[in-house]
């Protein structure tokens, strides 16, 4: 690839690319068809490039890349690769924010020089988080020992293993969340005869046991309450199904699941009869910014010979004073059970105002539901509206809100139907819309069409995580404590 840089306080070098620049023998009136599509889209002042495909037939491609009226990037190729150099686009994007930039694709056809209409988009002046957290695994589950957990540097393409299946024998790690987007305060779970959970502060890494003897179920599905301390779990009995046909290979129920709170300071659990008991299954829990509401859903309690499609769980959520251990103000905010719906992963937004969350027709796990999409509830009026701007025919759900609130990420699969991919979305709080979704950029833009893991639980937060040897080493050591205390 040929790349031309234009640098706007040198006149000279300006006239010298101007002259590089093919000029167009004619345009086409229509936006170039590209993937990934990036068009009309709102971009963090801090993203890495967004490199695509032309998806025009040509014999050689022409993008200027600029700002206003200057360009300031230009590629050539007689591939139809768009490969935007790291360096030039970070400057571009700082001289860019709260504007519009434009890629103009000229397309050489027929010994003639097409220019397109302009592709623009917008570059907000709210970065994003640096890093974002998911767990890789096959979309059928069945290889359990390639799963992993892993982090991606957001201003570039650097992604790094935190902790992967294949160095804990027959374990598997999952379940990962962080105190207030803190890579240095983190949890995750650890499944198999030894394992456990991993509590990660700072420089320590121990493993706890959140479950008393006291709870029936094991902790899972954490929220850590804002200040690091505590941790809300829902305790589960989980089964798994597997469908012998169609597009939902997998299905899981809850057989039990109930709420408890653990103090990570003092290695105790509490809970409340309101959200613990035979009557009820409570799942999902996430705390407001408050420390004091937590949110989470709800469904009758599972009867032997029950349908797995007639669970149905709506949005609840309970005050819970962490001080006196005690819960009260019980109170369902979206009865989607009454309208043959169900609620997974609510997720409360920095600022207290929304709760984002996936619906689907039934059940819990709504990675399998094609049907599953992203709905909006505005807290002070109690509405709820399905979000239109990033919908799609496939799976969106597994989402995540920045810290400062004006992005979100999700899994969606969109593309294909079978794996789960990380988009973005802009969102203002002041009205409560969001941007059209973009996919995670990749250095290479065909990196979707054969990767064959699916992204599973996103999770943005403010900086790389440094611990991964650590804690891999401790789970080990641990494990191997246990393994001889048990000979």
């Amino acid at each position: 690839m040929k790349i031309q840089y234009i640098l706007p306080l040198l006149w000279a070098c300006l006239l010298t690319a101007c002259s590089q620049v093919h000029q167009p023998d004619g345009t086409v009136s229509r936006a170039p068809k590209i993937f990934p599509d990036y068009t009309s889209v709102t971009l963090p002042p801090n993203i890495a490039p967004v490199n695509f495909e032309i998806q025009e037939k040509g014999d050689a491609y022409q993008t200027e890349i600029g700002c206003g009226n200057e360009v300031a990037i230009v590629l050539t190729d007689d591939r139809p690769t768009v490969d935007i150099p790291e360096s030039d686009w970070h400057d571009l994007l700082e001289k860019a924010e709260g504007k519009t930039i434009f890629f103009r694709v000229s397309v050489l056809q027929d010994g003639k020089w097409m220019r397109y209409a302009d592709i623009q988009d917008t570059i907000s002046t709210a970065p994003i988080d640096p890093v974002l957290v998911y767990r890789l695994l096959y979309p059928g589950y069945e290889l359990w020992n390639e799963m992993g957990i892993y982090q991606r540097d957001l201003t570039s393409f650097e992604q790094t293993p935190v902790v992967e299946n294949r160095n804990f024998g027959k374990m598997c790690v999952n379940c990962h969340n962080f105190a207030d987007h803190n890579p240095d305060t983190m949890m995750l779970h650890v499944r198999g005869k030894m394992g456990g959970t991993m509590i990660i502060n700072g420089d320590q890494v121990k493993k706890v046991t959140p479950n008393p003897a006291s709870f029936a179920h094991g902790a899972t599905y954490p929220s850590w309450r804002p200040g690091g301390r505590y941790i809300a779990y829902s305790a589960n009995e989980i089964q798994q199904f597997f469908h012998s046909a169609g597009k939902k290979p997998i299905e899981v129920s809850d057989l039990a699941a109930d709420l408890m709170i653990y103090d990570t300071q003092t290695n105790t659990a509490f809970t409340d009869s309101l959200v613990y008991g035979n009557s009820y299954l409570e799942t999902f829990p996430h705390w407001a910014p408050d420390g004091k509401t937590l949110y989470f859903c709800r469904s009758s309690h599972f009867r032997e010979g029950m349908a797995l499609d007639s669970i149905r769980y709506s949005l609840y959520r309970v005050q819970v004073d962490v001080t006196h251990h005690r819960m009260s103000h019980l109170e369902c905010v979206y009865d989607a059970e009454a309208k043959g719906k169900s609620v997974s992963f609510p997720r409360v937004s920095p600022d207290g105002k929304y709760v984002l969350f996936t619906q689907s027709n039934y059940g819990n796990f709504s990675i399998w539901h094609a049907e599953s999409d992203l709905y909006l509830l505005d807290i002070a009026t109690g509405k709820v509206r399905r979000l239109s701007e990033v919908d799609s025919k496939d799976v969106d759900s597994y989402h995540c809100w920045s810290t400062n609130g004006r992005w979100f990420v999700f899994s969606s699969k969109r593309l294909d139907g079978l794996w789960a991919r990380p988009f973005f979305a802009s969102f203002d709080p002041k009205t409560g819309k969001a941007g059209k979704p973009f996919l995670l950029p990749q250095k290479d833009p065909h990196f979707y069409d054969r990767f064959t893991l699916t992204f599973n639980v996103p999770e943005l937060i403010k900086g790389k995580i440094r611990k991964g040897k650590k804690i891999e080493h401790e789970i080990n050591a641990q494990t191997a404590v246990q393994a001889t205390e048990a000979q």
